[in-house]
């Protein structure tokens, strides 16, 4: 088998909720998603997804995606997309870094070793763990009474995991924890998220402030040390994120005890198969993970299913479904949530397909001699 043929698609994914705020004003309102395609000479084609949440959240944008595959396409052709090692391998001598460009590669790649095994992907990855996964929800930071609506909201819809957007004014955010937590049962876990937010005394002033509830605190500040320094001088579960880029950063976290759960977020680390390498180090140093992405639709959220599901549940922390933030469907078969839970597919590859209507010109299209 030899890939033939890599193309990619923009396509644009508006909010059901017209808007996502996060840290420091930073905000969204129509993802630029680029849906990337693997084609092999026998007529098998895989899919990927890469998703950035904009351009300031991690060092990643949209126009970069197409822009790196460019770079990237013309030296896979003819390469079998089954050896993923070989695959990546080649990725990182073309291109140093961008491993969020790698990513839809990736993903496709695996894609194709399902369809081509008749196997679901989350078999390959280690085989599927539970009947379902657990998802959170993640609430747009607004003011703390509009934020606790949310909250209940969600939770009448089946979530159990909420992961609330601070990371501003730290009085405000004190304000905004206490009100969601308020309207949660014990048994709910509510995780205050500052996306590198906060300085950090005033991510230790606002721990201390809610040192009296049940809550996690996720990547208070921008540096690892910094963060460091938080996370030994406060009580609450620590979860990292942003830090976490590769295996050196996660080996550097669990030497220095710097975290009880970690993000790990597919395209920051340049696709399932190198997520997979930290997902599978977690697991044996028994640390808990969400999976995720930054963003996308349907064929990133049918590649976090599959990577969750593949994961023992006892360190499966939670995950999410991007395809229920947005208002289009890009593919038939994704997961779909069902009160706060989603499955991976049992059809073979993402179990997906493409829905061609929504695909405008490909932004690359690059083809084999």
């Amino acid at each position: 088998m030899q890939i033939a043929r890599i193309f990619a698609h923009q396509v644009d994914l508006p909010l059901v909720e017209s808007s996502y705020q996060w840290a420091s004003g930073k905000s969204v309102s129509v993802f630029d998603s680029t849906i990337v395609g693997v084609e092999t000479k026998c007529g098998l084609v895989g899919y990927g997804e890469v998703c950035p949440l904009g351009p300031v959240y991690l060092p990643a944008y949209a126009a970069g995606v197409r822009t790196g595959l460019r770079e990237l396409a013309p030296s896979l052709i003819g390469q079998d997309p089954r050896q993923l090692a070989k695959i990546n391998d080649r990725m990182d001598v073309v291109l140093k870094g961008h491993p969020y460009v790698k990513s839809g590669i990736d993903i496709a790649c695996w894609d194709l070793l399902g369809k081509s095994t008749n196997m679901p992907v989350c078999e390959l990855l280690g085989g599927r763990f539970g009947e379902s996964v657990r998802l959170y929800r993640a609430i747009s930071q607004l003011p703390p009474d509009q934020m606790a609506a949310n909250v209940a909201k969600y939770r009448e819809e089946g979530y159990t995991r909420f992961q609330l957007k601070v990371g501003g004014d730290p009085d405000l955010d004190i304000e905004r924890i206490r009100a969601a937590r308020e309207v949660l049962p014990a048994t709910d876990r509510l995780v205050a998220d500052a996306n590198t937010g906060w300085t950090q005394h005033e991510a230790i002033r606002v721990a201390r402030a809610v040192r009296d509830l049940d809550v996690y605190i996720e990547q208070p500040c921008a540096t690892y040390e910094e963060c460091l320094t938080v996370r030994r001088q406060i009580d609450q579960p620590f979860i990292l994120d942003e830090n976490i880029d590769s295996l050196h950063a996660l080996l550097r976290a669990k030497a220095d005890g710097a975290m009880d759960v970690v993000n790990l977020k597919i395209s920051k680390l340049g696709g399932l198969t190198r997520t997979r390498q930290l997902r599978d180090l977690c697991v044996a140093c028994g640390i808990a993970m969400t999976l995720e992405d930054s963003w996308g639709g349907d064929i990133a959220t049918a590649a976090i299913a599959h990577l969750a599901h593949s994961t023992p549940e006892a360190n499966r922390f939670t995950s999410t479904d991007f395809n229920s933030y947005v208002t289009v469907s890009t593919a038939v078969g994704a997961p779909t949530r069902e009160q706060g839970r989603m499955s991976a597919s049992h059809e073979p590859g993402l179990g997906i397909e493409v829905r061609p209507e929504m695909l405008k010109s490909p932004a690359l299209d690059i083809f084999g001699a």
